[in-house]
């Protein structure tokens, strides 16, 4: 099978693009590096990288094909990005896919990476359930806020999938993925971000939205689901969640969790929620079940080790604050 990983350099495209190779697939990354890592991972992995600026429709121009399956990782990400430049987020993740779905052929099939933030504005206004089922409606709280360009980038990409490639005759699956964590996810996101303070031994710790709840999925759990809908007949045409729902966890409690593996016993300083951050966040995973008998393996304690003990190797210890955000 030939598959072409667009944003294949980042956090889930890395670790997607060594599972495909690993089948003995023919795999080709399409990354600018915006976000990517050009590094060691990268070039063990033994496939073509191509650097390339997804919002010019040149540069898909020049991509060899045909292709079995294509998947679109290619997006900003990570709050502080979103509010930093939430004009850059709504035209590089808008005009990347658009310019996809106006280059690719009929027969070849597509996975959309959205989120979970499509929901957040749902749950916050109470109108939502929690663990959420794919069937809600979604909703922007506040069109206006900076933070919520990123949910509503995701939404018009969703939309724009289902209706070009059902007018296009394109097979698809958008998975929208629930907290995805792991190696070489960067520094910005609630685990990571815990992991390296953990590692500098902050003291006292500060702790931000303690009794907010996430349901984390480890990124080989969610590479295992994605692999499984793209080979399921029965997932084209669908919007399928992509997360764990075994555990929900309180965030202060996921710290004490890192904590304790990090061997790190400082003083606690509890803080309120960031603003605007989803009080819980957890996936209905029946659809995903049914179409592909996914069942995720990685336990949250082996999950947060191996994390943990990545971060810790790899010399990283800066991180750009102390909020964590996911």
């Amino acid at each position: 099978m030939k598959a072409l990983v667009l944003g294949g350099a980042g956090f889930i495209g890395l670790h997607l693009v060594r599972a495909l190779a690993a089948e003995g697939n023919d795999v080709m990354i399409v990354d600018d590096f915006s976000r990517g890592r050009d590094d060691r991972e990268l070039a063990e992995l033994g496939v073509p990288v191509v650097h390339a600026d997804l919002t010019d429709p040149t540069s898909y121009q020049r991509l060899p094909r045909p292709w079995d399956q294509i998947f679109m990782l290619a997006a900003v990400v990570g709050v502080r990005n979103v509010e930093a430049d939430p004009a850059r987020v709504v035209r590089i993740n808008t005009l990347s896919l658009l310019h996809l779905l106006d280059w690719m052929r009929p027969g070849e099939r597509l996975f959309f990476a959205s989120t979970s933030e499509v929901y957040a504005g749902g749950v916050s206004a109470g109108v939502v359930p929690v663990p959420t089922p794919e069937s809600v409606p979604l909703m922007i709280g506040d069109i206006s806020a900076p933070r919520f360009a990123y949910g509503a980038s995701k939404l018009l990409g969703e939309s724009a999938v289902v209706h070009t490639a059902r007018s296009k005759q394109i097979p698809f699956v958008v998975g929208r993925f629930h907290n995805v964590y792991g190696a070489r996810m960067g520094a910005d996101h609630v685990i990571p971000e815990l992991s390296l303070r953990a590692l500098r031994k902050e003291d006292p710790f500060k702790l931000y939205g303690a009794d907010q709840s996430r349901a984390f999925c480890h990124v080989d759990d969610a590479v295992t689901a994605t692999v499984r809908l793209m080979a399921s007949e029965d997932a084209a045409g669908q919007i399928v969640h992509v997360g764990n729902d075994t555990r929900e966890i309180a965030i202060g409690d996921l710290a004490k969790l890192i904590l304790r593996v990090a061997g790190h016993e400082p003083r606690m300083e509890w803080l309120p929620a960031p603003l605007g951050s989803v009080a819980r966040r957890c996936p209905d995973l029946s659809t995903l079940r049914r179409l592909t008998g996914f069942e995720p393996v990685v336990s949250l304690e082996d999950g947060i080790r191996r994390t943990f003990d990545w971060y810790r190797d790899s010399g990283r210890t800066e991180s750009r604050g102390s909020r964590w955000t996911c």
